[in-house]
């Protein structure tokens, strides 16, 4: 695949969704944020991807006034969290969201987990949000299989993206195929497994055959699979190394090594055992 920091995944609705982003997930010290949000900016990230829960949408809505790239060049998803769901509790959600990054308009809005009896009228909230152009896109995260039919089942405007867990050892490839048919594009939250894979053996003697350390390895093998992803750090060096993805390439071989690491390990909960 020939990528750049700049390639984009064009959603079934036609809108052009950076491959790769900056997630922001437990970034909560105000002003080390948005140094690594500007950081990332700066060396050429697109797209950030953040959630009410995380507490930090003012600061990426700084970190954009700040980073000296156009707010229309950049891709900024956010997500309704699980005690807000439902369809009037969605659309209040949603403009407090939008006031703390103080913009517009958001690209991207998500469900961000499938809360049993409010999901589905969650998303029906989102698809008005997209109807009346608040919202590029709508999606979802953290939805299995039976949460998407029942979606599909009823709604307009079906989802352009899940956000799932997705690593060498949780390659969720059912959910991927399932997704694909319905055209609804992955990404991939916990791209390194929080850490877990920074040492394995097999990943180490590939990312050595490259010049490429573990991490970008891995984030190469997402991007390879068709995947969105968004890599989180802090550190600024770590977000240069994070992005220098895009001047090699995995084999096919190497491609299928990495896919064998997995034992549908999960660094967070599986999503049949969400609550509120």
């Amino acid at each position: 695949m020939n990528l750049t920091i700049e390639s984009t995944k064009t959603l079934h609705n036609g809108v052009k969704m950076p491959r790769f982003g900056l997630g922001v997930y437990k970034m909560t010290d105000k002003e080390a944020a948005v140094e690594a949000m500007v950081k990332a900016i700066q060396t050429g990230y697109q797209a950030i991807d953040t959630a009410s829960v995380y507490e930090n949408e003012a600061e990426v809505g700084e970190a954009v006034r700040a980073g000296g790239v156009p707010r229309e060049k950049l891709f900024i998803t956010s997500k309704v969290w699980n005690t807000d769901q439902g369809y009037d509790q969605t659309l209040r959600a949603f403009e407090a969201s939008l006031k703390r990054l103080d913009m517009d308009y958001l690209d991207l809005y998500l469900t961000h987990w499938a809360i049993p009896n409010t999901f589905e009228e969650t998303y029906r909230a989102i698809e008005r949000l997209y109807d009346e152009k608040l919202i590029r896109a709508a999606g979802v995260s953290n939805h299995q299989q039976h949460h998407l039919e029942k979606i599909l089942a009823k709604a307009n405007t079906k989802p352009v993206v899940n956000q799932i867990e997705l690593h060498p050892q949780l390659t969720q490839e059912p959910l991927r195929e399932f997704c694909a048919a319905q055209d609804i594009a992955v990404t991939s939250w916990s791209p390194l497994a929080r850490g877990r894979l920074l040492e394995d053996p097999v990943l180490s003697e590939i990312g050595e055959k490259h010049g490429k350390s573990i991490a970008q390895t891995i984030i190469r093998w997402h991007l390879q699979n068709d995947l969105i992803v968004i890599p989180k750090s802090v550190t600024p060096s770590r977000i240069v190394e994070n992005a220098d993805v895009f001047d090699f390439e995995l084999s096919e071989e190497e491609m299928k090594q990495i896919s064998a690491l997995n034992q549908d390990w999960r660094s967070g909960t599986h999503p049949d055992e969400i609550k509120v």
